[in-house]
């Protein structure tokens, strides 16, 4: 049989699509399955081979969850609200919500052509007032509940786009757009505080199946830790210096302080403060970098001993120097710390630098070359030196400090709360209005959505004002309480906060009275599957999980956490093994590969190439491989003449069938496709396989290429669609072998296999050897010593 695959694959695209048969059906009697994959942001450039991969692992699952009986719910939408599109449209002076309209028509043309059994009629977009009235409902929700506030703070700034970013937005001290350098601003800033729900977050990873690699990321971005808040005193003045310590056994070694250059008491004190032209012109400098740049280990020091204020350590009484320096920020803990440098490595190098005491209170290591960081007994430190080991001495250090008033145990979170506006237009509008009588105030749900206002100039104003704030239509309006004068927030939400719940939507993307319903939201929640990328672990998955526990909380949806399990896969590099970049010119276009070799060959090449969740290079020629192996397949469609079945053939079907099945559910779809690779090696050495055969191989393959194995289904003279045929089951008992092969050694070196009966002894297998003319010329003119048989495995022949 010859395959066309540029008639065939359109052909079963429309048949797919007429027939409904990826349409998830609501309160269905089957058992449900919900599969979620990252809905894309709808670029200008379409999708590259990484979302190929990224939805093709759980399509083949989805595939066959629907052969095994399931009612299989696999939505697919976009991410449309962002940057890109609005940078776009003030290049080009065309609305956002056309270039996007656009390509999100382009994203779903090339989506049907790969085959992808999403349920289209569940598509959403995120920058539609349908969806984004519910956007703007949770977060109303959010800030009725104390989870929204506004501070004034030093922000990530992106000059370029013209925004603020989150950390997680701007990790490296680069732009998560557009890649320029972040700057260091004042600004007035809406955020959520996810910080509240930092210990629901990592309780309920003990409930969820993720991968230790995903858990461990959140719990190091999470970053709890236990210590101790301390106060010290300041020389002369009313104020305390609070710190927060994890290591309060070590404070009997503290010889300095470091506060952040911008902290308030500097100026309050100032007058003191002998260099102060010397701090100011130091702030000057910090204000300059980025977060990144001032947290960074390996850095060189620097800093300004402050001359004229002091600090006293609280559990001797030594006087010791007050240092700014720009690794410590006031956004981080209490914006001061304490320093250790005997035991710690930055400390060290700070006071070696500016010619500080360093005291050791933990014994070992040499610390006239570096700090020591291991256990070891306590020294120096009064009441403590009876203690050798941390733990203790840390439960004796936090009871002195509880009796003397002067400190308590406490709990730090590395995580800041969620910086949650931009200056842009391109985004929804953020549900507030400002009133001068009742200060701020949430829109009325019945006047929801609050929709964006059609405008000419998307472009950013240079004073750090959303292009909103321009539009006097806009900005004025009456107070919902007061009915005063009052004007609305102009800042937009983040492109994050509509992925933040979209999985919640795809349940019931047509209401308009709820975001969801109730008895849906039973039915499907929650998300049995969820596969994406590892780039997304410390946002979109942080953060949905986040907006679900809250929901979860104020009892609007059934489940604590939203997904059950979460996957992810691994890069696809370039040919040249880096990663693809339009400017090293090793990207991967996935149309030019289904115009050359057909949707099925794509889509069994990504899954083939490696293993899922690592990254693999590109290689044309393995694609090549795929083409002539579906190529192959659909030659089984000649042979598939026998009447009986071969005996072994029949119980490498059985074998291929557990394999293939239990290797999708791993995620091992590398080896399920080797496995029909061996399979169909087997098929034509016989040269002969039953119709029966042939239907089994065509339900197998039939996740990996279906536009294939529905054309070889149609030929076979089935009517149905090959989609919900039933998956192949396979009988344990069939999958005993009457033969086994096993490796032939002479002198403990491989000479060669024999295919020998189970049962065989050693006698019968020595006949076998010298039966083989190869084996036989090896052992020619020699004594045979000694034979050494391991049934089933191997014979190994001593002889001279």
């Amino acid at each position: 049989m010859k395959i066309d695959f540029k008639t065939i694959e359109p052909k079963w695209q429309k048949k797919w699509e007429e027939s409904g048969v990826f349409q998830a059906d609501d309160f269905s009697n089957k058992p449900k399955f919900y599969a979620l994959v990252e809905f894309p942001y709808p670029s200008g450039a379409g999708m590259h081979v990484g979302h190929i991969k990224a939805y093709s692992g759980l399509e083949v699952v989805c595939r066959k969850r629907r052969m095994q009986g399931y009612n299989v719910l696999f939505p697919m939408g976009f991410d449309s609200f962002g940057l890109p599109a609005e940078n776009y449209a003030i290049k080009t002076n065309t609305h956002p919500h056309v270039i996007t309209t656009k390509n999100v028509d382009h994203f779903k043309d090339q989506m049907k052509r790969i085959g992808f059994s999403f349920d289209w009629s569940r598509e959403i977009s995120t920058s539609l007032p349908d969806y984004y009235k519910w956007t703007q409902w949770i977060f109303l929700k959010l800030f009725e509940n104390g989870l929204v506030f506004r501070a004034k703070t030093l922000v990530n700034y992106c000059p370029h786009c013209k925004v603020v970013l989150s950390n997680e937005d701007s990790q490296g001290g680069k732009c998560d757009v557009c890649h320029s350098d972040v700057v260091q601003l004042p600004k007035d800033v809406w955020y959520l505080k996810i910080t509240e729900y930092a210990d629901k977050l990592l309780d309920g990873l003990d409930d969820v199946d993720y991968p230790d690699s995903i858990k461990q990321q959140q719990i190091s971005w999470i970053g709890k830790s236990t210590g101790a808040f301390v106060e010290f005193s300041l020389d002369g003045a009313e104020e305390k210096l609070e710190i927060y310590t994890t290591r309060p056994d070590t404070l009997f070694g503290v010889t300095f302080m470091v506060m952040a250059p911008e902290h308030p008491l500097l100026d309050k004190y100032k007058d003191r403060i002998k260099n102060w032209d010397e701090v100011e012109r130091y702030r000057s400098d910090c204000a300059k970098k980025t977060e990144f740049e001032r947290t960074q280990l390996v850095k060189d020091k620097t800093g300004v001993k402050l001359d004229g204020l002091s600090a006293i350590n609280p559990v001797n009484g030594d006087s010791i120097p007050v240092f700014i320096a720009d690794y410590v920020m006031m956004g981080y803990g209490t914006g001061a710390i304490m320093a250790v440098p005997a035991h710690d490595q930055r400390d060290w190098e700070f006071a070696t630098k500016f010619g500080v005491d360093i005291i050791p209170v933990i014994e070992g290591g040499d610390i006239t070359k570096e700090a020591y960081t291991g256990d070891g007994k306590v020294i120096n430190s009064d009441f403590l030196n009876a203690y050798d080991n941390k733990k203790d001495s840390i439960r004796a250090m936090l009871d002195f400090l509880a009796r003397k008033g002067i400190g308590r145990k406490g709990i730090q979170y590395k995580m800041k709360d969620w910086a949650f506006n931009r200056q842009r237009y391109w985004g929804e509008p953020i549900p507030l209005i400002h009133c001068p009588k009742c200060g701020t105030v949430g829109v009325p749900y019945e006047q929801l959505p609050l929709t964006l206002p059609d405008v000419e100039n998307f472009e950013p104003g240079t004073d750090g004002q959303s292009p909103l704030a321009r539009i006097d239509s806009f900005v004025n309006c009456a107070c919902p309480k007061c009915g005063g004068p009052a004007k609305r927030e102009t800042d937009t939400m983040p492109q994050w906060a509509g992925s933040s719940w979209y999985f919640l939507r795809f349940i019931d993307p047509h209401n308009d009275k709820a975001f969801v319903d109730p008895e849906k939201l039973k039915y499907w929640m929650p998300v049995d599957w969820y596969n994406g990328g590892m780039e997304h672990v410390t946002r979109h998955l942080l953060y949905s999980r986040f907006w679900h526990r809250f929901l979860y909380d104020i009892g609007e949806v059934n489940t604590p956490e939203p997904y059950a399990k979460r996957t992810y896969q691994g890069l696809i590099l370039g040919p040249d093994g880096d990663k693809m970049s339009k400017s090293k010119g090793n990207v991967i276009d996935p149309l030019d590969i289904v115009e050359r070799y057909g949707a099925d060959t794509l889509r069994t090449y990504v899954l083939f190439m490696g293993d899922y969740m690592a990254a693999s290079p590109w290689n044309e020629d393995s694609v090549k491989g795929c083409r002539r192996f579906l190529e192959r397949v659909a030659g089984l469609y000649d042979i598939a003449t026998a009447e009986t079945e071969d005996t072994a053939l029949a119980s490498l079907f059985h074998k291929t069938v557990k394999k293939v099945g239990d290797d999708i559910e791993s995620m091992k779809y590398n080896t399920a496709i080797a496995a029909l690779m061996t399979l169909i090696n087997e098929c034509y050495k016989v040269n002969a396989i039953t119709k029966e055969q042939l239907e089994v191989f065509i339900k197998l393959v039939s996740p990996f290429a279906p536009h294939l194995a529905e054309e070889m289904w149609e030929r076979l003279g089935h009517t149905d669609l090959v989609a919900v045929a039933p998956w192949p089951s396979y009988d344990e008992s069939k999958m005993k072998s009457d033969t086994v092969e096993i490796a032939v050694q002479i002198m403990g070196k491989l000479r060669g296999r024999l295919t020998v009966d189970v049962s065989a002894d050693q006698n019968a297998v020595m006949e076998l050897v010298r039966a083989d003319e190869k084996l036989a010329a090896q052992l020619a003119g020699k004594q045979i010593l000694k034979v050494i048989y391991v049934p089933g495995k191997l014979v190994n022949i001593v002889a001279k």
